[in-house]
């Protein structure tokens, strides 16, 4: 694989679980709808100079299909970040965000093999089941029994309906950026502005409302927004670079373990040898990835 790709890589997933522990941390109080609005209001701020400098620099060729899949991009990315704060207000970060990231790596990475025709060798199958087999030691905590107690199901369900909108914008993204050559921050902020103006209206008239909800948030919030949208940028660059979707997509789930291990070490939850031993094979899995 390209080294450049596995470096972007790498370095996308180290700042999305340092997001993900972010939007944890904000998670207990306020809504979930308020946080996601407030953090991408912030981004399109941060983000719009580098958007117009590339837009004036380099340009981009504007077409019915651009425009649609950047619609369907901001819709899915909505789903998940709604869905994805909602489910840290009710459950573990240790639990919902394995099963997401493992979720949705997994399903786009069929999808990608099975109809866009990437190659499935033996070793790329093979890692992409160790990273599967991570995950599912991390969320089961070592004891597959576990995902049976009404709590862990609860858990599993969230990460899962993550996890698809995981799998849907991970094709779609790649699409963009490969086939529509969408360039990448461009494509991640108008999908931001797609979500502001959704949600906005619910909050025009609410301003004191808004303000309540996002009352001690606001620093996860503004790491949220600088964080977020730069992982993904780096990673939708690794696509345009040439990484194909069933290997970046399983190779960028290394954030799981760093996300398990700043569960464990900053937000105190419990350590166990099921996640240790999940962390490490998953890293076995994306060693036989790269």
């Amino acid at each position: 694989m390209n080294s450049m790709v596995v470096v972007l890589v790498l370095g996308a997933a180290a700042m999305h679980a340092g997001w993900n522990l972010l939007a944890k941390s904000a998670a207990s109080t306020g809504s979930a709808v308020a946080f996601v609005l407030a953090y991408r209001c912030l981004s399109i701020v941060l983000y719009a100079p580098w958007v117009a400098w590339v837009l004036w620099h380099d340009g981009m060729i504007w077409s019915l299909p651009v425009l649609l899949f950047i619609a369907l991009a901001s819709l899915l990315h909505l789903g998940y970040s709604l869905t994805l704060q909602r489910g840290y207000q009710k459950v573990d970060l240790s639990v919902l965000y394995p099963v997401a990231r493992g979720t949705g790596p997994l399903l786009a990475s069929v999808f990608a093999i099975l109809v866009l025709g990437e190659a499935g060798g033996p070793q790329r199958l093979a890692g992409i089941a160790l990273v599967v087999a991570g995950i599912l030691l991390i969320a089961a905590d070592g004891r597959l029994r576990r995902l049976a107690d009404r709590h862990a199901r609860r858990a599993v369900r969230w990460g899962a309906l993550t996890g698809l909108f995981i799998a849907a914008y991970t094709v779609v993204d790649a699409w963009s950026v490969k086939v529509l050559l969408i360039v990448p921050v461009v494509l991640d902020w108008c999908a931001a502005l797609g979500n502001v103006i959704v949600l906005s209206p619910r909050w025009l008239t609410r301003r004191g409302a808004l303000q309540q909800a996002m009352r001690g948030r606001w620093s996860a919030a503004i790491g949220v927004a600088v964080l977020s949208p730069l992982a993904y940028i780096l990673v939708l660059y690794a696509y345009q670079w040439g990484g194909e979707i069933s290997v970046v997509a399983p190779l960028r789930e290394i954030s799981l373990m760093m996300g398990t291990v700043a569960g464990v070490l900053i937000l105190r939850e419990r350590a166990s040898w099921g996640r240790w031993l999940g962390c490490a094979v998953i890293i076995g899995g994306v060693m036989l990835l790269m």
